[in-house]
């Protein structure tokens, strides 16, 4: 029988915290975002005994709020990071082939030739996404997983993006890159293998101040206070990094997502790639996404001031990708056709030199701060395994001990290794091999209908998030397991029917 990897459901979490607070752990990483997922992964599967903790719930600040691709780099590529790009291309071969294959599908990409893309960036385009492909066949990808770019023809591209302007449309450049089914998702599921491997991984837990050998923290549910006590400490907080090591810099950088119905640009088959005015390397996309979605991003620009729990998109953000998107399109996208839309903080490292936030490298930093622990911040998270391999590295030299080197490289996530067809496609693409055991191991009534008509998540994977992958509240399910919520007239549609899923499956834990 197959073992299940659980994060611990709510009447599981106060006794954990205590068994913390009595038993000293070779790693706490504090943040439950991808970056310190990956971290406590990697140190677990060295054999090292790890605790995470989180002050909200997984995947609640920047990691939820991307664009779910896992990119090759190409915009580096445009701007002479050459490092940055290769890393890119590295990983997001091993998260397409070996880490992650079932949350990852290959996405195909068009550049149209048309109006509102000039001479100079179709050819650099053209160009970009050739280097691209260099680095695809240098990280070892396959055309097989990552079919290479070509030309297309004027009607070719009209297929493929039938909202197209025909006026003027002269074809264009078809690329292909990873997207991620969801981005919350790979973060639960790198915590669910970490957990596997031993890991405790407890949310609701804020971390007040951290030193070299542990942490003062205290129980946001209860406000009770704990001193955990750790052989190293990795500050894995993002933006929020700098509160806990005020010699970090840190340089928030907002990056702002519209959410469409994908009629309203008539169910494009693959994602669209138009250039900003005047640039060669950043880019505004509209990207097919599950339940019928297409999400329109990305902006870039400076956040200086406090951090939110949650970023708000401004309106002039929104204005500006309705207006870049519609370039290149037969008809513009009004502003009534905008059914979501959010932001997230790009935790970047700020050099100090004046630059702008689109042009602040998106390498990584690891650093030991004056108390003795290790912080971590930057990068993107396509690279968040060689972020945290890098981390836990430091972290070992810490020890003081012998510790085997990373091997999360070649390491499955929960439900990546084996084959299931006999499970709802949608659930296969969120659950890979476990999609089967989540319908299975379902108490709820009628495991697999629809949680809401016209919404392709199951009654069964409401319950699977809180007996499995540690969702505490119907928000978090909502927000961050199905991601429903993106869309607040679908959270209307369905928040009653998981309220109920929700509230049974915490009074009749497993």
């Amino acid at each position: 029988m197959t073992v299940v990897p659980r994060l611990p459901i709510a009447a599981q979490r106060r006794a954990a915290l205590e068994r913390l607070a009595e038993d000293a752990v070779d790693v706490l990483v504090v943040g439950g975002g991808i970056t310190g997922a990956g971290v406590a992964l990697d140190a677990a599967s060295r054999g090292l005994r790890v605790a995470l903790i989180e002050a909200e719930d997984l995947a609640f600040g920047t990691s939820r709020w991307s664009s779910k691709l896992v990119h090759g780099g190409l915009r580096y590529l445009a701007t002479g990071d050459i490092a940055t790009a290769r890393e890119s291309a590295e990983e997001r071969h091993l998260l397409m082939t070996v880490i992650a294959p079932h949350l990852i599908r290959p996405l195909p990409q068009l550049l149209p030739f048309g109006r509102g893309v000039d001479l100079r960036q179709r050819v650099g385009g053209a160009v970009g996404m050739g280097l691209g492909d260099l680095l695809r066949l240098r990280a070892g990808t396959k055309r097989s997983v990552l079919a290479p770019p070509r030309l297309v023809s004027r009607a070719t591209a009209q297929r493929l993006v039938p909202a197209l302007d025909p006026h003027g449309l002269r074809g264009g450049v078809l690329g292909a890159d990873g997207q991620l089914i969801d981005d919350a998702r790979l973060v639960v599921a790198v915590c669910r293998t970490a957990a596997g491997l031993g890991a405790d991984i407890l949310t609701r837990v804020r971390a007040r101040r951290l030193h070299g050998t542990g942490a003062d923290v205290e129980d946001a549910l209860t406000g009770e206070r704990f001193a955990l006590r750790a052989g190293v400490v990795v500050n894995a907080t993002g933006v929020w990094a700098g509160s806990l090591d005020d010699r970090l810099r840190v340089r928030p950088s907002r990056g702002t997502h519209i959410v469409l119905d994908a009629a309203a640009l008539s169910s494009p088959h693959v994602a669209l790639t138009v250039p900003h005015p005047g640039s060669l390397s950043r880019f505004v996309f509209a990207l097919p996404q599950q339940l019928g979605r297409v999400v329109v991003g990305l902006t870039d620009e400076d956040a200086p001031g406090p951090i939110p729990p949650v970023p708000t998109p401004e309106e002039s953000e929104i204005a500006f990708l309705l207006q870049t998107i519609s370039r290149v399109l037969a008809q513009p996208v009004a502003r009534d056709a905008v059914i979501g839309a959010y932001s997230g903080l790009r935790p970047l490292v700020d050099a100090g030199d004046g630059s702008s936030s689109a042009d602040v490298s998106r390498r990584h930093l690891v650093a030991l701060a004056d108390d003795g622990f290790v912080s971590v911040l930057g990068g993107k998270l396509t690279t968040y395994r060689r972020m945290a391999q890098d981390a836990v590295d430091l972290a070992a030299a810490r020890l003081g001990r012998p510790v085997p080197p990373s091997r999360t490289a070649r390491l499955g996530l929960v439900g990546a290794i084996g084959r299931s067809d006999d499970a709802p496609a949608a659930m296969l693409a969120r659950f890979g091999v476990e999609a089967r055991t989540v319908l299975a191991e379902a108490r709820c009534e009628a495991p697999a209908e629809l949680i809401a008509p016209g919404l392709d998540v199951r009654r069964a994977e409401i319950e699977f998030a809180v007996r499995a992958e540690g969702a505490l509240t119907v928000g978090d399910v909502l927000d961050r397991r199905t991601r429903i919520g993106l869309v607040p007239a679908d959270r209307d549609r369905a928040v009653e029917a998981v309220h109920g899923i929700v509230e049974g499956a915490l009074a009749d834990p497993l």
